[in-house]
């Protein structure tokens, strides 16, 4: 075989071997499985400004809302395995949904790579300016009475936040009933018309209600106070067994090949380590972790065992 014939040969087999290479001319797309506005697209949008610079390519946020993020999972998990699109998901829909859902199809650790846990978040039970409760204990006792002020709101059935809020409901002794709303700003428009006196929601996400009054967070799910809110006691100062933390990370298609998802994991931590990144996250109370695949991997396994449990006894299904 001629010298320019091998290297034909060997050039054809390098293109199909690196799928990554062969279309390396594409954008990275961040696929997210909600809309603009929440402070999951902000974080998205800064990691991908970041990556951009860094990777010297075209990084582009994909917004994908539907099905509580399961839209854009199924998306994800369908592309080609080619480093050219990630998956931005928080905890819930890897960890929660397998086990709230009766038919999912997707499974988080046959169907996709862990690439990055980015950031970690708290959420907070709260309630609208109209209620009378300035605590979690006066608050419990309005819920005891039952009626409208037993309800609470979340953004999504089958998320952490319901899941902390039954968790409250259990360690206070109380019959809560769930609202599920499509999405955050849905949930903030029902507490501002006095359409639902409570939610559990993102810390980041009441930073849209607090200051201006029109809510107050009563408790918070960190094992500390929150630096952004020092007046805002935890669940177990308040008097009530409940702690833990959800995450946003970064997945990948199965089968992506190892180089490329350090290449891409390496990439998005440095993003999110930058002082001008963490800067803009900590008010919405997003706390830089930046743990590579082999500790991600490590951290989905740790929560599935966790959060498992915990929701099977609940015997909440979605579907």
């Amino acid at each position: 075989m001629s010298t320019l014939r091998r290297r034909a040969v060997l050039a054809g087999t390098m293109a199909v071997a690196s799928p990554a290479v062969l279309r390396a001319e594409e954008p990275l797309k961040l696929v997210l499985g909600f809309p603009p506005g929440a402070s999951s697209d902000t974080l998205t949008r800064l990691v991908a400004d970041k990556m951009r610079a860094s990777l010297g390519r075209t990084v582009v946020v994909e917004n994908k809302p539907g099905a509580v993020g399961i839209v854009a999972n199924l998306a994800v998990k369908a592309a080609p395995p080619d480093g050219n699109t990630l998956l931005m998901t928080p905890l819930a829909a890897m960890v929660a949904y397998p086990h709230s859902y009766s038919h999912l199809d997707y499974d988080p650790f046959k169907d996709y790579v862990p690439v990055a846990e980015l950031c970690a978040f708290y959420v907070a039970l709260g309630v609208g300016s109209s209620v009378p409760a300035k605590t979690l204990a006066e608050y419990a006792r309005l819920a005891k009475e039952g009626g409208t002020y037993a309800n609470f709101a979340s953004a999504a059935a089958g998320s952490l936040p319901h899941f902390f809020g039954l968790m409250f409901a259990k360690a206070a002794g109380l019959q809560l009933t769930h609202v599920p709303y499509k999405g955050t700003a849905n949930v903030i428009q029902a507490i501002l018309s006095r359409e639902i006196p409570a939610a559990v929601l993102p810390v980041a996400d009441w930073g849209t209600l607090v200051p201006s009054g029109k809510g107050r967070m009563l408790a918070v799910s960190s094992a500390q106070r929150l630096p952004q809110y020092p007046d805002v006691p935890t669940f177990k100062e308040s008097g009530y067994d409940i702690e833990g933390s959800a995450w946003y990370a970064l997945f990948a298609p199965a089968r992506t090949p190892q180089p490329i998802v350090d290449k891409l994991a390496k990439a998005a931590i440095d993003a999110v380590r930058q002082p001008d990144v963490r800067q803009k996250l900590e008010p919405l109370g997003l706390d830089v972790t930046g743990l590579g695949p082999t500790e991600m991997a490590k951290v989905l396994h740790d929560d599935d065992a966790k959060w498992g449990p915990i929701i099977e006894a609940s015997g909440f299904k979605a579907d």
